[in-house]
């Protein structure tokens, strides 16, 4: 069964045609054409686009599905779609994003299960360990609040700076960094840009799927790689609230936890810059 996509870039005006969605009432999400349900999931292209067609190619038929993936680089966008109903779930986020999207924004979203970790790498252009970081060097750091107090904890494990005691790595902000000895500059920027812009700085905290589509590896070419271990940052389906019971949602989640997706994701990114989290 061939996934249908619906790339959308970074910059691009959300406009979403012919999806046929309806929320509400078990086993009523999708669009049902005969035996088969459609289901239309967004998500990043690397790695929950891969996993989404794996499931699409391998597992969906025989369940009674078929994944349409519409696929955004953007992450302001698919809790947005999602929440007025232009697609069925999305796959791309962790639960710290999830909830400031829901407290800033007002949706009505329910996470499930993590299905993969993708760790946050530093990488440089010219620096091969992280020791070697010159003073006053320029860092790269993305500057969406959930995503930048991860990326200040694994610097500060890194040793290059120290947090403010009692801060939460979930919460921690910029101007949560109280030692830094090195006194490194930081340059925020959306995450999508930091990889683009790698060649302007001194290194740069990049998440991993942004980092895996720019053909850098985090287990490989990182010098700092985030550590998996008690990791919550774990990508998850998601659907509206008044879904999380829908049978075809629920079959959908089920088919991500597979042990053929487990051993898809091992097989695939046997590296570790994906990881299984089930």
């Amino acid at each position: 069964m061939k996934t249908k996509l619906i790339a959308i870039a970074a910059s691009a005006t959300l406009l979403l045609s012919g999806c046929g969605l309806v929320g509400g009432g078990t086993d009523s999400v999708g669009e049902k054409d005969g035996d088969i349900t459609k289901l239309t999931v967004g998500a990043t292209p690397v790695p929950q686009g891969d996993i989404l067609r794996y499931v699409d190619d391998n597992l969906a038929e025989d369940a009674g599905r078929d994944i349409e993936i519409t696929e955004y680089t953007d992450y302001t966008l698919p809790n947005k779609a999602l929440s007025d109903g232009d697609i069925d779930a999305n796959y791309f986020q962790h639960k710290p994003y999830l909830d400031s999207e829901v407290e800033g924004q007002g949706y009505e979203l329910t996470a499930f299960d993590p299905i993969n970790l993708e760790p946050f790498a530093l990488f440089s252009k010219n620096i091969k360990d992280v020791k070697d970081l010159p003073k006053g060097a320029k860092i790269g750091i993305n500057n969406d609040p959930a995503n930048q107090g991860r990326a200040l904890k694994m610097l500060e494990e890194a040793k290059v700076i120290t947090l403010k005691d009692g801060v939460d790595a979930v919460d921690a902000k910029l101007s949560d960094v109280e030692g830094n000895p090195k006194k490194v500059k930081f340059v925020e920027a959306d995450a999508a840009q930091l990889a683009r812009t790698l060649q302007d700085v001194d290194a740069s905290v990049i998440n991993g799927n942004n980092a895996l589509e720019a053909g850098l590896n985090p287990a490989k070419d990182g010098i700092v790689l985030e550590k998996a271990e008690d990791n919550p940052y774990g990508n998850f389906l998601a659907t509206r609230t008044e879904n999380k019971d829908d049978e075809n949602i629920k079959k959908l989640d089920e088919l991500l936890h597979s042990p053929e997706v487990k051993k898809f994701i091992e097989k695939k990114w046997s590296d570790g810059s994906v990881l299984p989290s089930f």
